[in-house]
């Protein structure tokens, strides 16, 4: 069994003013796509660095706001009716992914108007930048010490780990760790190996879908279910798959219409 390390999740306190871990490993996301982006954008004349800084911040806006009002839909919803005030209070905590996800959707729509670029030609371009980012948001978790992983049955298990912050003190799987490394790392190195060639348009915004439908809805399995949601359909799909789901078959359409369309924003087969 692990010994989990009990990090102080205050990371710097400078007086009354205290800087979490984990603020600064959404720093750390936001600084790590706006680095990958400017190294892609290095590989494509139509591209630059003035429209990678704002392409970073547009995201960064869709997905702070996206993913509080995702949780507070998909998951707080109840919360929200009897206290609507409870969606700004951001400091106690709870950000969706799949709400992140659609809030940058919208926010790339907003930038493509600015810089007059087609939308799949954006997302193709950003998608390979944000696993880095889900894998530093997964290590907070596990800072944090929350959205740990499922009972273990074998006392065994190498892997195994008792939380801090869990109620009952059971060995559990670090599932944080599972998903920063399955929908972060992973994803990343197939995603940056799978953009490092021209591709159709949507293709890689299709993998990404895929990519990350996949790994979340396996490591679900892995991780103990939100408390006041539980496992909502057959008895044992939680939230996550359910929304996880949609996410591998329009990415599998996706993938079929981009090479059906074979369309190409880059490289020596670019339509003009």
């Amino acid at each position: 069994m692990l010994t989990y390390p009990n990090i102080d999740p205050v990371a710097l306190a400078l007086g009354p003013v205290q800087v979490h871990w984990y603020g600064l490993m959404y720093l750390l996301a936001f600084l790590c796509a706006w680095g990958l982006a400017n190294y892609r954008a290095k590989q494509r004349d139509s591209w630059n660095a003035e429209m990678v800084s704002d392409l970073v911040f547009y995201g960064a806006l869709g997905v702070v706001l996206g993913g509080r009002f995702g949780y507070v839909l998909f998951y707080e919803f109840d919360k929200f009716l009897v206290d609507p005030i409870w969606l700004f209070k951001v400091w106690t905590g709870g950000m969706s992914f799949h709400g992140g996800f659609l809030g940058v959707m919208f926010a790339m729509l907003f930038w493509c108007h600015k810089y007059k670029k087609t939308w799949f030609e954006t997302l193709d371009f950003i998608a390979p930048c944000v696993p880095t980012g889900l894998m530093f948001g997964r290590l907070g978790n596990f800072i944090g010490g929350e959205l740990y992983g499922r009972q273990v049955t074998d006392p065994n298990f190498a892997l195994g780990m008792i939380f801090p912050t869990d109620p009952l003190q059971l060995i559990r799987h670090p599932s944080q760790i599972y998903q920063a490394i399955c929908e972060g790392l992973l994803l990343f190195i197939l995603l940056w190996w799978f953009s490092s060639k021209p591709r159709p348009r949507m293709a890689v915004s299709a993998v990404f879908l895929m990519g990350y439908g996949v790994a979340r809805f396996v490591i679900e399995f892995f991780r103990e279910p939100d408390a006041d949601q539980g496992y909502i359909l057959f008895g044992w799909m939680t939230k996550g798959q359910i929304l996880s789901f949609p996410m591998i078959l329009v990415g599998l359409w996706m993938i079929w219409y981009a090479y059906k369309k074979n369309v190409f924003d880059w490289g020596p087969r670019k339509n003009t």
